[in-house]
């Protein structure tokens, strides 16, 4: 009886023991688990970036955070009215981040700091670098847009600083060249949009026609849907008149600006009829046949009245109802009476021309057969000779012959 109690207590004894031992391997177990998760919980929010010295460092998200609260602290320093302090921050974290992923926004912050000091051209230096550099940023849309805002400024009129001091240097060419950047790096859009209307509008103002005309012809190119499509049209059309010098001057332009205003006539009839789109073709018309006088009164001055009579042939054929026309016909008698009767008789009938349109009948003694062609003289008669040629004596030789014994 005893020995069974003491094998039994030993029994129970035994096993409390092992159920000992599982609690420990099962605590074990749950902080082995427990460890490993902290573990792969802490890597995956670990971050790791390359520095400049081929080392991985730790960008872990309150590293993150931090690196963006010293941008904001720039930003709030640039809106609080001290630019230097958010100047200084920006330059601070582009030296200390090299590889930052939000070094372009810093470069962006910098560039607004220095607006804000009034240095606008250095800052064109922080958004060219955004530019050329950090073109997938979200920042590169932001630095263009600066980039216009200035390019607006200088094609006003505003001069750039010289030496950070004085604002005596133009800027002009910079505009330009920003403006042309700007539709090059953000083709379609808005903004390049407007940077190409702003640069048509630039040569427009500054009397440059030549390059308005052919701003503005691309810009209705690239943005035919624009809303600004009918403004670049009627610029179009007057920067071609308004180049146009006078008849002694190349009219080519005058050809395109009739052309773009047959096509407007033609598409947008309202438009056409506001401004006048008839009297400006009649102008057009009454130019071209100007140009055509002016041309064959220089041949006048320089005494050659067949090509004269040919170009005022061509006006009164082209253009029969223009005042050019009218005075060519007044002019008409005095030209013939010089040429040939052979170029008259090939003209065309200049005595009814001159009754229908000036009625004023031909002078009677107007001659219309022109100058009588001079006979072409005929060739020399050669003598037929028996063998070698024999030249003329001269008079003092046959005198000689005759007084010789």
């Amino acid at each position: 009886m005893i020995k069974t109690f003491i094998t039994s207590h030993c029994t129970i004894q035994a096993m409390n023991d092992f159920d000992a031992i599982n609690l420990r391997i099962l605590a074990l177990s749950l902080l082995a688990v427990i460890g490993l998760s902290f573990q792969q919980a802490r890597a995956q929010s670990q971050e790791f970036e390359l520095g400049p010295d081929d080392r991985w460092k730790d960008t872990s998200d309150e590293q993150m955070t931090l690196r963006k609260n010293q941008l904001l602290s720039a930003r709030r320093a640039i809106l609080e009215g001290n630019p230097q302090r958010g100047r200084d921050l920006a330059s601070a974290f582009i030296d200390r981040y090299p590889n930052s992923p939000m070094r372009a926004d810093a470069y962006l912050i910098r560039g607004d700091a220095l607006m804000a000091m009034g240095d606008e051209y250095e800052a064109l230096f922080e958004f060219e670098e955004i530019a050329r550099n950090y073109p997938n940023s979200p920042a590169f849309v932001t630095a263009l847009e600066r980039e216009f805002e200035i390019a607006q400024q200088y094609a006003n009129g505003r001069y750039r600083k010289l030496l950070s001091l004085f604002r005596i240097v133009p800027a002009t060419d910079e505009a330009q060249e920003l403006l042309i950047r700007i539709q090059e790096r953000l083709p379609g859009s808005r903004l390049a949009e407007q940077a190409g209307m702003a640069l048509a509008d630039y040569y427009f103002r500054v009397r440059d026609l030549r390059m308005a005309a052919e701003a503005y012809d691309l810009f209705l190119e690239n943005y035919p849907r624009s809303r600004d499509v009918n403004k670049a049209r009627l610029r179009l059309i007057y920067s071609y008149l308004a180049d146009y010098r006078g008849p002694r001057y190349d009219s080519t332009g005058l050809q395109e600006a009739r052309l773009r205003l047959e096509d407007l006539r033609a598409n947008e009839p309202g438009l056409a009829q506001r401004i006048g789109a008839e009297s400006l073709l009649v102008r057009i018309y009454e130019s071209d046949a100007g140009k055509l006088l002016s041309t064959a009164r220089y041949y006048l001055s320089i005494d050659d009245p067949i090509s004269a009579e040919y170009t005022l042939r061509a006006l009164v054929k082209r253009y029969p109802n223009s005042i050019a026309s009218l005075e060519a016909l007044r002019e008409i008698p005095g030209i013939l009476a010089r040429m040939p009767e052979t170029v008259v008789r090939m003209g065309p009938d200049y005595r009814a021309l001159r009754e229908e349109k000036l009625g004023i009948p031909w002078d009677e003694d107007t001659d219309l057969t022109g100058v009588i062609d001079a006979p072409v003289p005929s060739l020399p008669t050669i003598p037929a000779t028996t063998g070698e040629t024999r030249l003329p004596e001269s008079d003092t030789q046959i005198e000689s012959s005759e007084n010789t014994p």
